[in-house]
C-alpha cells in the first residue's frame, strides 16, 4: 500500500486484480470521498435493482430517483454520515446496531437524530442505550399508539370525538385513503375536499330536478324506468321504419328487407325456444308502405323489452293505440331530452349511495372543519417525524456504506474472495458439465448484452434461469474459467443456486468463446484436427453408404439387361499402374525416413518433436496467454447498467479461484459394466511393446546389424589421403590380385 504525496489529502493506494486502486482504510478518508478526482474512482454509477444489497439503503443514497448511485450521490451520502457520528472508525465495522452515544450530538442534525432515537425507542417501549436497523426500520411499530405522527394523513384513532371517528371511515370509502405511517388507512386534507364537493354538487344536482320536475321527469317517479325502456329498443325500432321507407321506395325489396323464410327454415329443425338470439336478428315486425309499427305484432325475441315499453310509455301518451307512426315515436324520445341533459350535468357520484337525505344531513352538519384541524395537528409533528425516517437513514448507512464503498471505489469484496465476500453485482452459483462457476451475474436486459461481453476476453455462458417454487424465471451470466469447452453448448442443463440457496432449472441459451486456460489452448489444434478428420471420416462413409445404395437401387431398376459390363484390359492396366505408383512413392518416403533414422541421435528427435508440437501449439498458446491476462470483468457489468472507470482484469491467477472443477480420489474400482479389453489386444500391446523397447536398446548400443539396419559411424578425424605410389602399391597386392582372378 502506498500513500499519494501532494498538496491534497494524502489518499492511500492498493494493486488489485493488476489495477491500481485508492484504498479507504478509515473513516477520514470516507469523510475526503469530496476531494478524490472523480478519474480514480473504480466505478461511476450502479444501478439500485439487482443487486445483493439492501435496496433500501440504495434508494435512500438515490436523492434524484432516477435508479442509478453516482458519484456526488455517494459523496453526499459520506458527508452527512461522517458528519452525525462521532467514531467515522465505526463506519468500517458495518455493524447493525448503533450506541446511542455513538451519536455526534455537537452539530443539530446529530442532536435530532438522537432525540429521535430516544423517541422511537420510548414508542417501542424499550429502555435501552443502543437501536438496531430493524428497530428504527419498523414505523407500524413505531407510530402503531401515537395519536399523530406527522405525515398528514388521519385515522379514526386521530380523533376523539365518535362522530368524527365514523365520518372518517365514511370519507375513506366514499373519497378513497392513503395509508398512515402506523401501517392503518387513513384520509388526507385532499380526500376532505373532494368529499364535502361531492356532497356539495350532489345536493346541487338533485335540487335542480326539483324545480323542474314536471319537465325533467315526464312520466314521474317512472322516468327512468321508462328511459331505460326505450333505450332498450331504440335501435330495433329505428330499424323497422327504415325497412318500411325502403319498401316505400321500391316494391322489388320487400322480400329481401322482411322476414327471410329460408334463413327460419335453415333453424327450423331445432328448438326454437333456445334460438332467440337468430330471431332476434330478423324485423321488429313485418314492414309494410304504410310505415305505421302494429304493437300486436312484434318479433316474439322482442315482446317482453317492448311490453315495457308499451306499458311506460305508449300507453301513457297513446291509450289503446294499435300501432304509432314514426312521427309518435320520435315524439315520445324527444320527451326524453330535458331528463337526459340532466343526467348528463350529475354530479357527486361518489356520495350517490349515501342517500339525498344523509347528504344533506352532513352538509348540514358541517364538520369539515373540524376534520382540517386535525389533519394540521398531525402535520405540526412533520418535523419530528422526518426526524424519526431519518434514525432509520442513519442505521441504514451506518451498517451498508462501507460495503457500498469496497464495491464502488475500492472492489475489495470481488477481489478478496478468500474471506467468503462477493460482489454486490454477483446473484449465486451455477453447476454444470462437472464444474461449478462462482461468478454468476444476474442480467437485467438481455438485448443490451450484445457485442459489449465479447470485449470482455472471458468465457461466457447465457443461461435461463426457471425457479418452479418462486413461479420465476431469470437470465444470467456465468463465467467460465478452468476445465475444457468441448460439451458446452446451447441446450445443456445446469443447476443454478441463488445467494439464498434456492434451487433454479438453468439452461445455457448463448456462448461467448474465449481462451479458458493455457492448457486448453495447447490441445486445441489437435482437438480441431481430430474433430474435422472426425467429420470427413463420417461424412465420407456417409456418401459412401448412400452411392451404395443409389448403385443398388440402379442395379435392381435396370434388371438382368444391365447386369455385367466387359472386362476392360486397358481400365485394368491404368489401374495397376497407379497403384504402382502409389507404392514407389510410399517406398521413397520409408526410405528417406530410413535414413533419417540412421542419422539422427536420440535428443536430436526430441528437439525436433519439441518444434513440430511448439509450431502447432505455439500460436494458440500465445494468443491464449495474452488474451487470459487482459480478461476484463468491465463489458459485462457495462452490458448490465454499471459504468465501469476502470479495468476489472481476471487474470490467469484469480480466474482459478472463479470455477472449479471436480477432482476424483486415485482409487482402484471394479466396475462390472466397465468395457474389457480382449486378451488378444492386451497380447498385441505387450509384443508392440517389447519390439519397440528391443529396437531402443539395439539402436542405442551400436547393434541393429540383426534386424538389416547398420547405424552411421559418427565422423572421426579425417586422414590425409595417401600418395598415387602407395595407391598402387595397395592394389597390387597378391591377395586382391588371387580375389580378382
Amino acid at each position: 500500500m502506498a500513500i499519494q504525496k501532494s498538496k491534497g489529502y494524502p489518499w492511500k493506494y492498493c494493486s488489485l486484480g493488476g489495477v491500481v486502486r485508492v484504498n479507504i482504510t478509515s473513516g477520514e478518508d470516507i469523510a475526503h470521498l469530496g476531494e478524490l478526482d472523480q478519474k480514480l474512482w473504480t466505478v461511476l454509477s450502479c444501478p439500485t435493482q439487482d443487486l445483493a444489497f439492501d435496496e433500501r439503503t440504495l434508494k435512500l443514497i438515490d436523492t434524484d430517483g432516477d435508479g442509478k448511485i453516482r458519484v456526488a450521490e455517494i459523496v453526499a451520502a459520506a458527508q452527512w454520515l461522517t458528519s452525525v457520528i462521532k467514531d467515522k472508525d465505526a463506519i468500517l465495522k458495518g455493524e447493525g446496531v448503533l450506541k446511542l452515544d455513538g451519536i455526534n450530538t455537537e452539530n443539530e442534525a446529530g442532536q435530532k437524530l438522537y432525540n429521535s432515537a430516544r423517541q422511537i425507542l420510548a414508542n417501542l417501549g424499550l429502555e435501552k442505550d443502543e437501536i438496531s436497523v430493524d428497530e428504527a426500520s419498523d414505523s407500524v411499530a413505531i407510530f402503531a399508539k401515537t395519536q399523530y405522527n406527522g405525515d398528514g394523513v388521519i385515522t379514526p384513532a386521530s380523533a376523539d370525538d365518535e362522530t368524527l371517528k365514523s365520518l372518517i371511515t365514511v370519507i375513506a370509502e366514499k373519497a378513497g385513503s392513503a395509508t398512515d405511517r402506523s401501517g392503518e388507512p387513513g384520509i388526507t386534507a385532499d380526500h376532505i375536499e373532494a368529499f364535502y364537493t361531492a356532497l356539495a354538487d350532489y345536493a346541487a344536482w338533485q335540487d335542480a330536478a326539483e324545480g323542474d320536475k314536471a319537465g325533467i321527469f315526464p312520466y314521474g317517479d317512472n322516468t327512468a324506468a321508462a328511459f331505460a325502456a326505450c333505450e332498450a329498443v331504440k335501435d330495433k325500432v329505428a330499424d323497422y321504419f327504415m325497412r318500411c321507407k325502403l319498401i316505400r321506395f321500391d316494391d322489388a325489396v320487400s322480400a329481401a328487407v322482411d322476414v327471410s323464410a329460408e334463413r327460419l327454415g335453415a333453424i327450423s329443425d331445432k328448438n326454437l325456444a333456445t334460438q332467440s338470439e337468430e330471431i332476434s336478428a330478423c324485423p321488429l315486425a313485418r314492414p309494410a308502405r304504410e310505415a305505421v309499427l302494429p304493437l300486436a305484432a312484434i318479433n316474439p325475441a322482442w315482446q317482453a323489452q317492448f311490453a315495457a315499453v308499451k306499458a311506460l310509455v305508449l300507453d301513457v301518451d297513446f291509450p289503446k293505440a294499435e300501432s304509432i307512426t314514426e312521427e309518435q315515436w320520435n315524439a315520445v324520445l324527444a320527451k326524453f331530452a330535458p331528463y337526459c341533459a340532466w343526467l348528463g350535468a350529475k354530479k357527486g357520484e361518489s356520495v350517490e349511495a349515501l342517500g339525498l337525505d344523509e347528504v344533506r344531513a352532513l352538509l348540514k352538519a358541517d364538520r369539515k372543519a373540524d376534520l382540517l384541524a386535525l389533519v394540521d395537528a398531525d402535520k405540526a409533528l412533520e418535523a419530528e417525524a422526518s426526524s424519526i425516517d431519518d434514525v432509520k437513514r442513519l442505521l441504514l448507512y451506518y451498517r451498508d456504506f462501507f460495503k457500498l464503498l469496497r464495491n464502488y471505489v475500492i472492489f475489495t469484496d470481488f477481489y478478496g474472495r478468500k474471506d467468503g465476500t462477493r460482489g454486490i453485482f454477483e446473484t449465486g452459483k451455477l453447476y454444470i458439465d462437472e464444474r461449478c462457476c462462482d461468478l454468476c451475474i444476474k442480467v437485467a436486459n438481455m438485448g443490451a448484452h450484445g457485442d459489449m461481453p465479447k470485449l470482455s476476453g472471458m468465457f461466457l455462458l447465457y443461461c435461463k434461469c426457471t425457479s418452479k417454487t418462486k413461479a420465476a424465471t431469470m437470465d444470467i451470466v456465468a463465467v467460465m474459467t478452468d476445465g475444457n469447452t468441448r460439451d458446452l453448448r446451447p441446450g445443456k442443463n445446469g443447476i443454478f443456486y441463488d445467494l439464498d440457496g434456492g434451487d433454479w432449472d438453468a439452461v445455457i441459451t448463448k456462448v461467448v468463446e474465449n481462451p479458458i486456460s493455457i492448457k486448453e489452448a495447447f490441445w486445441s489444434p489437435y482437438r480441431k484436427v481430430a474433430r474435422f478428420v472426425s467429420d470427413k471420416i463420417d461424412k465420407n462413409a456417409a456418401d459412401k453408404d448412400a452411392a451404395a445404395l443409389t448403385k443398388l437401387q440402379t442395379t435392381a431398376d435396370a434388371g438382368p439387361a444391365g447386369a455385367k459390363q466387359p472386362f476392360d484390359i486397358a481400365k485394368f492396366a491404368g489401374i495397376a499402374a497407379a497403384v504402382g505408383m502409389a507404392m514407389a512413392g510410399i517406398g521413397a518416403v520409408l526410405v528417406a525416413i530410413g535414413a533419417a533414422v540412421k542419422s539422427l541421435s536420440w535428443w536430436q528427435w526430441l528437439v525436433i518433436i519439441a518444434a513440430v508440437m511448439l509450431v502447432i501449439s505455439g500460436p494458440s498458446c500465445f494468443i491464449a496467454w495474452r488474451k487470459l491476462r487482459k480478461r476484463n470483468l468491465g463489458p459485462v457489468l457495462n452490458a448490465n447498467g454499471w459504468a465501469i472507470n476502470s479495468q476489472v482484469l481476471v487474470n490467469i491467477l484469480f480466474g482459478k479461484t472463479l470455477t472449479s472443477v471436480a477432482r476424483y480420489p486415485k482409487m482402484k474400482l471394479d466396475d462390472p459394466y466397465a468395457k474389457r479389453t480382449p486378451w488378444w489386444r492386451k497380447c498385441l500391446y505387450w509384443l508392440l511393446g517389447i519390439l519397440v523397447a528391443a529396437f531402443c536398446v539395439c539402436y542405442f548400443t551400436d547393434n541393429l546389424k540383426w534386424m538389416g539396419i547398420e547405424r552411421k559411424p559418427k565422423a572421426e578425424a579425417v586422414e590425409e589421403p595417401a600418395p598415387a605410389a602407395e595407391v598402387a602399391e595397395t592394389t597390387a597386392d597378391p591377395a586382391v590380385e588371387t580375389v580378382q582372378q
